[in-house]
C-alpha cells in the first residue's frame, strides 16, 4: 500500500466519538409489565431487520471509531464476579467471543467454565443451520433451573440468532427468564447492556436493524499465544438464497488496511505463529473502500511481517481474483491450503442458490489455482438436497468433487432458514433420499481424503504444535501448512513452536509421526 493510498484511506471514513443509541431504547426501559403487556408492546414497537430492505440496501458511509472505553461507573462492576460464554458456529463467532471476554475482563469479571460459578452466562449463537439453533434452545432449557436457584444470575443470548425476529419472539413467549438479548452490531455496548440487565426489572433487548460502525480499539481476550483470529471485514452482500448471514451480519464493511496491518504486527510481536484473516466473504475485502486495494494487496503487505503462517476464511469463488492467486503463489508465510466453498456441482442449482457462478467458472478458477500452485490443497462446503435437486444434478456434484480432488469438505443436508428466498421454494425430496445422497458424498470425500493422506507416509512435514492430543495426553498434536492434523511423540517444550515430524502412519483425517529434530528457527 503506497503513501497516497494510506492518505486516501484515512480520509475515507473518519469517525467521530458518538454515543450510538439503539432504536429499542423505549422497549428496553419498560417497567413492571406483565408478560401479556410486554408481548403486545413488543409486537407493536419492535422493528426487526427487514429482509426486503436489506436486499435493496445501498452503500453508505461507515464510520470508524477509536474511542471505545469502559464507562467509569462500570469499570469495576465485575469485581468478585465471574462470566461464562458458550460459543456456537463459525470462527467469526469465536472472534466475537474473544472481544466480549476482553470487555468482561476490563470490567473486572473473571472467566469460568462452571455454570454454577457464573454470575453471567452468554450464549453466542449461530443462525446458519437449524441444528445449531436447536442446540441453543436446548441449552436455554438446561439453564432455567440455575436461574430458578439463583435469580441474580444473568442469562443472555447474543450473536446471529438474536438478529432473527422469530428467535426473539420465541424467547419472549417461551423463555421469559432470559435477561438479555443483543445482536451482532452492538457488542461494544456490552457494558451498558450488562448494567441494564443487572439493575433493570425487565428483559433487555438491544437488536439493531441497521449495521453498526467499526469500533477499532475493542479489547480482546485471546486463547493462548499460538494462533490468532484477525477480522478484516464484516457482513456479506452476496445474498445466496439459502443463507441468513447477510441479514444477521449486515452489509460488507471493510476495516482500513493500516488498522489490520498494525494488529497483525502486534500479534507477531507477541509471538503468535499463525493468524487467520476472517470475513463472511473474506476475499471481497476492500471493495467498499474505493481504494483499488483488495485482499491480494493486503496479503502482499502481510508477507513482510515476521509471522510464519497466514490463512484466510471464508472465501467466495466469485471474488477470488487473479491478484490474490498471484500473491498466494509467492509462498513464504502465504499458505497454499484454500477453502473454496462450491455448494453444488450443477450450474442450474448454483443459479437458484444465487451463487453467481457456474460449474464451468468454478472449475476454471480451480485450474488457475492449480497452475499457479500445483500442490495446493483445496477443501470446500457442499449442500445436498437443495429444493428440487434432481438425482442427475446431485451426480454433477459428485463428479465435480472427483474432478477437483477435494481433500476435505463440510457437507450438509439443506436446512431452510426463515426469511430466506429458498425457504419459500417447494421441496419435493424425501429425507431418506437426502440422507442417502449425503452418505454417498461423504464416502467419496472420505476416500479422497484417505488417498491424499497416504502420500504423507514416510515424509517429513513442518507442524505447528498446539498442545496435547485430545485422546492421549502423552501425545502432542498440531497442524501442517496444509491444515493436516498430526499426532506425534515429542517433548512438551515444543508446544507453541514449529517442528519437523516424520509421518509413519496415515489415517483418513489425521497423521501419526515422530519428531525428528529440534525446533525450526522461524525467520
Amino acid at each position: 500500500m503506497n503513501e497516497q493510498q494510506r492518505k486516501e484511506s484515512s480520509q475515507i471514513r473518519q469517525g467521530t466519538p458518538a454515543d450510538v443509541k439503539s432504536d429499542q431504547d423505549n422497549l428496553n426501559r419498560i417497567k413492571d409489565k406483565t408478560s401479556e403487556d410486554f408481548m403486545k408492546y413488543f409486537e407493536t414497537t419492535y422493528q426487526p431487520p427487514s429482509l426486503r430492505k436489506a436486499q435493496r440496501r445501498r452503500k453508505e458511509d461507515v464510520k470508524v471509531h477509536y474511542d471505545f472505553t469502559i464507562p467509569e461507573d462500570l469499570d469495576n462492576i465485575g469485581q468478585g464476579r465471574k462470566y461464562m460464554i458458550r460459543t456456537y458456529g463459525c470462527q467469526m463467532n469465536e472472534h466475537d467471543t474473544e472481544v466480549m471476554a476482553g470487555i468482561f475482563e476490563e470490567m473486572g469479571y473473571e472467566s469460568t467454565n462452571d455454570t454454577k460459578e457464573a454470575d453471567i452466562i452468554l450464549l453466542n449463537t449461530c443462525a446458519i443451520r437449524e441444528n445449531a439453533e436447536n442446540k441453543v434452545f436446548g441449552e436455554i432449557g438446561h439453564l432455567k433451573p440455575l436461574k430458578l436457584e439463583n435469580p441474580n444470575l444473568i442469562i443472555g443470548v447474543c450473536g446471529c440468532m438474536s438478529q432473527e425476529e422469530s428467535v426473539v419472539n420465541r424467547i419472549l413467549k417461551k423463555h421469559p427468564f432470559i435477561d438479555l438479548i443483543f445482536g451482532t452490531h452492538n457488542i461494544h455496548r456490552l457494558p451498558q447492556l450488562v448494567k441494564e440487565a443487572m439493575f433493570g426489572k425487565e428483559m433487555v433487548i438491544d437488536v439493531w436493524s441497521k449495521e453498526g460502525d467499526i469500533i477499532e480499539n475493542l479489547p480482546r481476550s485471546r486463547k493462548g499465544k499460538i494462533k490468532g483470529w484477525v477480522n478484516i471485514m464484516y457482513g456479506c452482500d452476496k445474498f445466496c438464497t439459502y443463507c441468513i448471514v447477510p441479514y444477521t451480519r449486515g452489509k460488507e464493511r471493510s476495516r482500513l488496511p493500516e488498522d489490520i496491518i498494525q494488529e497483525v504486527r502486534h500479534l507477531a510481536a507477541q509471538g503468535y505463529k499463525e493468524i487467520t484473516l476472517l470475513g463472511q466473504n473474506v476475499n471481497a475485502y476492500g471493495k467498499d473502500l474505493d481504494l483499488n486495494y483488495g485482499l491480494g494487496d493486503l496479503m502482499d503487505e502481510l508477507r513482510d511481517i515476521d509471522i510464519p503462517r497466514i490463512r484466510f476464511t471464508t472465501s467466495h469463488p466469485r471474488d477470488f481474483d487473479d491478484r490474490l492467486i498471484e500473491v498466494l503463489a509467492k509462498g513464504g508465510n502465504m499458505l497454499d491450503h484454500i477453502h473454496l466453498p462450491v455448494q453444488s456441482g450443477n450450474s442450474d442449482i448454483l443459479k437458484i442458490m444465487g451463487r453467481k457462478y457456474s460449474r464451468e467458472e468454478y472449475l476454471e478458477l480451480v485450474r488457475k489455482i492449480r497452475k499457479a500452485m500445483p500442490d495446493a490443497t483445496l477443501t470446500t462446503d457442499i449442500i445436498v438436497g437443495f429444493p428440487n435437486e434432481t438425482a442427475e444434478q446431485f451426480e454433477d456434484t459428485m463428479s465435480l468433487v472427483e474432478e477437483v480432488g477435494f481433500e476435505a469438505a463440510y457437507t450438509f443436508i439443506y436446512s431452510a432458514r426463515d426469511g430466506t428466498p429458498a425457504a419459500r421454494m417447494k421441496d419435493n425430496i424425501s429425507m431418506d433420499e437426502k440422507k442417502d445422497r449425503l452418505q454417498r458424498l461423504n464416502k467419496l470425500v472420505n476416500d479422497q481424503a484417505a488417498e491424499a493422506m497416504k502420500q504423507y507416509e514416510g515424509e517429513v512435514v513442518e507442524v505447528l504444535v498446539e498442545g496435547e492430543s485430545k485422546k492421549n495426553s502423552e501425545v502432542l498434536a498440531g497442524y501442517t501448512k496444509r491444515n493436516k492434523m498430526v499426532n506425534f511423540t515429542g517433548p512438551r517444550s515444543s508446544i507453541g513452536t514449529i517442528v519437523k515430524v516424520k509421518i509413519n502412519k496415515a489415517k483418513t483425517w489425521s497423521l501419526d509421526g515422530v519428531m525428528v529434530e529440534e525446533t525450526i528457527e522461524v525467520k
